[in-house]
């Protein structure tokens, strides 16, 4: 590298070109390394959301779904389709990472440093891996952190508009982050930051944030706040599973070698004298992890803190190595211990690869956590992974099944999650198929409340048949099953369940009502 550049960061081109490098490469490797698995159980379930456009939906709030209507409209429903639009956005995130950087003072070497790291780590791997509210989350967060940092280097109240018009965007993604807003305005008041609450450009701000908000709210209104039942159920199915001790050790994994710089921006941030002004940051940042650690979070809801700390790590680096050769040194050493873990973050090799990579990391290194499933449980591959097979072999036995249906106006496929209902949903478009029935997540929006003609067949995607469709039907047949053992959804089963014992409507009703 330029000497002129490591030193002082004069070079301002030569800065950019590198960091845009970064961001290129970043974009490459999130596309390339998709290929190697399938759709994610949520992104099918994101895509199905794009189909029925609303200012809501179960369990998040609307911009996913106009997010996925968009891709879909652009690209179709391929892996591209899915993908395309996460990569761009770790694209962004490097610049994102490296303005924050600048912000706190650093010059070119710094803005390297961070835009490597977010590269490197493994929450910025994975997270723009997959369509998923997450990844949107992530810019959000780091957004926001950006605009606060820009107010306080120049007092400009744009920042502060700004920053409550993006607030508001960014709640329509996800409600996670209102956690942050909510423990900046708990803090900032007991900090030198307190005089921006005269600020009337803060509350016009918040207003604008707030319109833009309001139809969600509204939705959630008028639906009985789903968001409230959902928070329950999360609590009681997955929350219930996660350890105190294990998330705070999981605040180091996360970010992979890039806690070398996380670590450095907490500490930088909390005992720095140029870094004085910013301290908050890291009082919001330490009180992120409090809160979630005592709801019992999961550990990556935090991510959202990590790219800003990424960037105050990188000033503390520049300032603490003096010569080129360190700073070089330091910069390829991350690179080089990272290269083993990628597998962690994004799948850079097909199933059979990557579980024995896995199985290594379980049995070598101890390491079973990075393979632990939500509810506990240990698997030859991680949830996120595990959620990307078994997606097309189910769709093409659910087409195989359909395709002997003779009365196909008479007839229609039952999902029993929202994984199988998307599959069909999505993949299913290049068969034929029709949408998927499912009582689901925000599929029992639009479910049918009755059927014409009346139903003699139904096809169904469950482990087994429930009770109630066993003696519903006269003739229950196997058409297939997941046989992908590696698959989360292996030994899901699709049955052609034909000729009802009594008017199908009849019994739809009966389960509507038990429902609703």
């Amino acid at each position: 590298m330029h000497t002129a550049a490591l030193r002082s960061g004069e070079k301002p081109d030569y800065v950019r070109l590198t960091i845009i490098l970064l961001a290129v490469l970043n974009v490459l490797l999130h596309l390339i390394t998709s290929y190697n698995l399938e759709y994610h159980r949520d992104e099918l379930l994101y895509f199905s959301l794009g189909r029925h456009p609303a200012f809501g939906y179960a369990t998040v709030p609307p911009l996913t779904g106009w997010m996925a209507l968009i891709a879909k409209t652009l690209f179709g429903n391929s892996l591209f389709a899915v993908r395309i639009f996460p990569a761009l956005g770790s694209a962004l995130m490097v610049f994102l990472v490296a303005g924050i950087a600048k912000e706190l003072g650093g010059s070119g070497y710094s803005r390297i440093l961070a835009a490597t790291g977010i590269f490197i780590s493994i929450i910025g791997l994975r997270t723009f891996l997959m369509f998923q509210p997450v990844y949107l989350d992530l810019i959000f967060w780091t957004l926001s952190f950006y605009l606060l940092i820009k107010f306080i280097n120049t007092r400009s109240g744009k920042y502060l508009i700004l920053f409550g018009l993006f607030a508001g965007v960014a709640l329509l993604n996800k409600y996670l982050i209102g956690l942050l807003f909510g423990l900046i305005f708990i803090i900032a008041p007991f900090t030198p930051h307190r005089s921006v609450f005269r600020n009337r450009n803060l509350w016009y701000g918040i207003l604008a944030g707030f319109l833009v908000f309001l139809p969600n709210l509204v939705w959630q209104a008028v639906h009985h706040f789903p968001v409230v039942n959902h928070l329950a159920e999360l609590e009681r199915t997955q929350l219930v599973h996660v350890s105190r001790l294990a998330f705070l050790r999981e605040q180091l994994f996360m970010p992979g070698f890039a806690s070398f710089l996380t670590v450095g921006g907490i500490i930088y941030l909390l005992i720095a004298r140029e870094a004085v002004k910013f301290r908050f940051l890291a009082l919001v940042a330490l009180s992120v992890i409090l809160v979630l650690m005592l709801l019992h979070g999961k550990n990556y809801y935090t991510q959202g803190i990590f790219p800003m700390l990424m960037a105050a790590g990188a000033v503390s680096w520049e300032k603490t190595l003096r010569r080129r050769w360190q700073k070089l040194l330091f910069i390829l050493l991350l690179v080089l211990l990272t290269i083993p873990v990628i597998p962690i973050g994004v799948p850079v090799y097909r199933t059979v690869k990557l579980v024995a990579y896995f199985e290594k990391l379980r049995t070598r290194y101890g390491m079973d956590f990075v393979t632990r499933f939500e509810d506990n449980s240990i698997h030859s591959l991680p949830q996120d992974y595990a959620d990307m097979l078994g997606w097309e072999e189910l769709t093409a036995i659910t087409a195989r099944a359909w395709d002997t249906v003779q009365n196909k106006k008479a007839a229609f496929i039952y999902g029993e999650n929202y994984g199988q209902a998307g599959a069909i949903t999505v993949i299913g478009q290049k068969y034929g198929l029709p949408e998927a029935v499912c009582f689901s997540e925000s599929f029992r929006y639009w479910i049918p409340r009755s059927f014409d003609p009346d139903i003699t067949t139904m096809i169904y995607i469950n482990d087994e048949p429930g009770d109630d469709v066993k003696s519903l039907f006269r003739k229950i047949s196997v058409a297939g099953r997941i046989s992908n053992t590696d698959a989360r959804e292996y030994g899901t089963t699709v049955y052609v369940c034909q000729d009802p014992v009594e008017s199908f409507n009849k019994f739809w009703s009966m389960r509507i009502k038990e429902l609703y």
